[in-house]
């Protein structure tokens, strides 16, 4: 309201402001006395309303006086502007907490684990030598356990674990700190709750979200239980490599005792699995484990946990565990936790299986191959080698399927597809022997050419003609060719196949070579056929399996076969292969007991095999390059012949010789002079490569039938070798 309205009242004074005034009062006038007409009654008096304080003006309120007030002003604002800004922040930090929150699982059910269901495999004599899936020991506290190894894992892993509160911001920033000076992950910041969190509810992945529910977790946990309750839960649910969980598990399974029984050396190798389990594990890396476990012990002398002294005794002590040389019947033991399942199912829990296996004779095998290898088969560039052992009714007694486990689990005895190049003629002279030829029968061993393909002999010789017998000792080729060539292919892909080959078999001449693929344990399966007179046998490996009360699941029940082929003529074919022990080329093979074999050699070298058989047991073996490499003249009457016998000898060692089977009495057959064999329908000459289809009966169902579906009908694929090479 304007100030210069002159007629304006005020009921009290009021103050008026000008532009570069100070407040000032207007003057009140003094009321005119009225005249007196009739004397009046005094009136008391009013007391006098009190004036209104004049307001101190700006301009004059001294600069000096404004300057403190200015200060707390500002203070104030800043510490309501903190204020407003934690409640914001509070809120924000709740809402993101909330939203990592959102998947966590639920903790008030504490997760089931999960586990692969254990597998554990007995030799022959119910000892224990593997054991395979998530393994668990004895659930043992805190104060079961020996101080060193509760040292040991706070020393490594989480010294302050007694005094944080689930997570640990000094080893967290430690951990920044390592990680930023190295420019890489060098350290990790997590404590034992924390890590047990992740064991119990989390997943491994590696991000921020994980990360963050880790530590919620861990908060959670150290409000739940007490430190010790967290300690034990995490002890005895740790992954230590090998399938084993907890301490107790890898105790049994590297040093064959109890958690309870480690001394210090081993409480240092089992925390310093925590790192890296695998690459720390003391049966597949013991120096890595030996290195880790000086580092382990050296924390904990900086943690005060054991002395100078301690460390240096424990240091000079003899090496805990030692590696496993070879295999130790690995090689089998997964081959047979492979077929596990298909006896009890894939569902199945934790089980014992009792399997064939004869631990003496599997050591012996794996010691001769190393013998083999490590001496002349090193100059010989021979790196690999398998062996399959079984009776002759089809049980397993040892498999070797490589040199060194721990290099390569790679199953040369049941994985490994190769020719068996001259190893594969039994076959073709039990189909002859089938189509009405005898031992004694002529065969010309000379040059032969059918079509453009001209295969010779290993030696480069020429017997002329000779009989049956003789041309499977001396592993003739061109022999053998004009036998498969007579009595036709297929007649001879039905005996192997009958007898247990079952990989797909070529259609053309070139068979009688052994230029299809088989492995191992069928090819020694097929000899067992033979030695079990013509009645094929399965290669079985398991006898019972129980689940982990003692139930049986399964137990193998005694059978056998009918001979699928004539059991006389079986018998004179394991004396044919006699000689080939006795005078032929197996000679280096020769035991102190009667025996048949065959050997095998592929072009250029590329594979050596002898397979054979005595009264009580069938042995295979083959030497060659995973990478196809040539060898340096090795053949299957050298040192697979080699490795066989001392094999072999060593399996019989304290048994008595027995005559082979079907031959007790009487010689197996009778000689026949030269007459002439009788003739199936002659096959077309083939050229190189070509089919050959022709079988004596023309039989087209049964077994033939099958491999027919197997392998296709119409004309083989070309055979890319050249057989005008030795192949033997």
């Amino acid at each position: 309201m304007s100030n210069d309205r002159p007629g304006e009242l005020f009921a009290g004074p009021r103050p008026i402001q000008t532009r570069g005034e100070e407040p000032a009062l207007r003057p009140r006038l003094p009321k005119r006395a009225p005249k007196p007409e009739k004397p009046a009654k005094p009136e008391k008096p009013k007391a006098e309303k009190p004036r209104r304080p004049t307001p101190p003006s700006r301009k004059a309120t001294p600069k000096a006086a404004r300057g403190g007030g200015g200060r707390r002003s500002i203070l104030g604002t800043l510490v309501y502007a903190g204020m407003v800004a934690g409640v914001w922040c509070g809120i924000a930090l709740g809402a993101v907490l909330a939203w990592f929150a959102l998947d966590l699982p639920d903790i008030s059910k504490v997760a089931q684990f999960e586990r692969r269901a254990s597998v554990t495999v007995l030799a022959a004599d119910g000892s224990e030598f593997a054991r395979f899936g998530d393994l668990h020991g004895t659930t043992l506290g805190v104060r079961d356990l020996p101080p060193h190894l509760i040292n040991a894992v706070l020393a490594i892993e989480d010294r302050r674990f007694y005094s944080h509160f689930g997570v640990d911001p000094i080893g967290l920033a430690r951990a920044l700190y390592v990680n930023w000076r190295s420019g890489r992950s060098a350290q990790g910041g997590s404590t034992i709750t924390q890590q047990l969190a992740k064991n119990l509810f989390l997943t491994p992945e590696k991000s921020l979200k994980r990360k963050i529910q880790e530590a919620m977790l861990a908060l959670w946990l150290e409000h739940r239980f007490t430190k010790d309750q967290i300690l034990t839960a995490y002890l005895n649910r740790v992954y230590l490599g090998a399938g084993t969980f907890g301490v107790d598990a890898a105790a049994r399974t590297y040093f064959g005792k109890p958690a309870t029984q480690l001394d210090l050396r081993e409480s240092a190798i089992i925390a310093g699995l925590l790192k890296a389990p695998s690459r720390y594990a003391p049966s597949s890396n013991p120096d890595e484990a030996a290195e880790r476990s000086r580092v382990v012990m050296g924390a904990m002398v900086d943690a005060g946990f054991i002395t100078a002294q301690e460390l240096e005794a424990a240091r000079n002590a003899p090496p805990s565990a030692k590696r496993k040389a070879g295999g130790d019947g690995r090689y089998f033991a997964d081959w047979v936790t492979e077929l596990v399942s298909a006896f009890v199912g894939s569902g199945h829990g934790d089980v014992v299986v009792r399997t064939t296996l004869d631990l003496k004779l599997q050591r012996a095998a794996e010691q001769r191959l190393e013998e083999i290898l490590a001496g002349p088969g090193a100059a010989a560039n021979a790196r690999q080698g398998a062996l399959v052992a079984m009776t002759t009714d089809g049980a397993v007694r040892a498999l070797v399927g490589g040199r060194d486990y721990d290099n390569s689990e790679f199953n040369r005895a049941t994985q490994a597809m190769r020719q068996p190049g001259s190893a594969f003629k039994p076959f073709v002279y039990l189909a002859a022997l089938e189509a009405g030829w005898s031992p004694d029968s002529p065969v010309e061993d000379a040059p032969v050419r059918i079509g453009t393909w001209s295969p010779g002999n290993y030696d480069g010789k020429f017997r002329g003609t000779v009989t049956m017998a003789n041309a499977l000792a001396h592993s003739s080729n061109t022999a053998t060719v004009r036998i498969i060539d007579r009595i036709g292919v297929e007649r001879v892909r039905r005996v192997a196949a009958g007898l247990g080959i079952n990989s797909p078999l070529g259609k053309d001449l070139s068979l009688a070579l052994g230029t299809s693929e088989v492995n191992l344990l069928e090819l020694t399966r097929g000899y067992a056929g033979i030695a079990n007179r013509g009645a094929p046998v399965w290669p079985y490996a398991i006898t019972e399996i129980r689940d982990r009360d003692g139930n049986i699941l399964y137990r193998r029940q005694a059978g056998g076969s009918v001979p699928v082929v004539d059991p006389a003529h079986a018998v004179q074919l394991t004396r044919m292969m006699t000689g080939v022990i006795e005078y032929g080329t197996g000679k280096s093979a020769k035991l102190d007991r009667p025996a048949a074999a065959k050997s095998g050699t592929t072009q250029d070298y590329r594979d050596a095999w002898f397979v054979g058989f005595t009264a009580d047991l069938v042995a295979g073996v083959w030497l060659g390059n995973d990478n196809n490499a040539e060898m340096k003249r090795v053949t299957g009457g050298s040192l697979p012949a080699k490795l066989w016998q001392g094999f072999m000898l060593d399996a019989h060692a304290g048994r008595p010789p027995r005559p082979l089977p079907g031959m007790e009495g009487a010689p197996a057959y009778v000689a026949s002079g030269i007459a002439e064999p009788a003739r199936a329908t002659p096959a077309a000459a083939p050229a190189r490569g070509s089919n050959s289809n022709s079988a004596g009966g023309g039989v087209a169902s049964g077994i033939g039938s099958l491999i027919e579906s197997l392998t296709g009908k119409g004309s083989a694929p070309q055979v890319q070798y050249d057989y005008g090479n030795p192949v033997r």
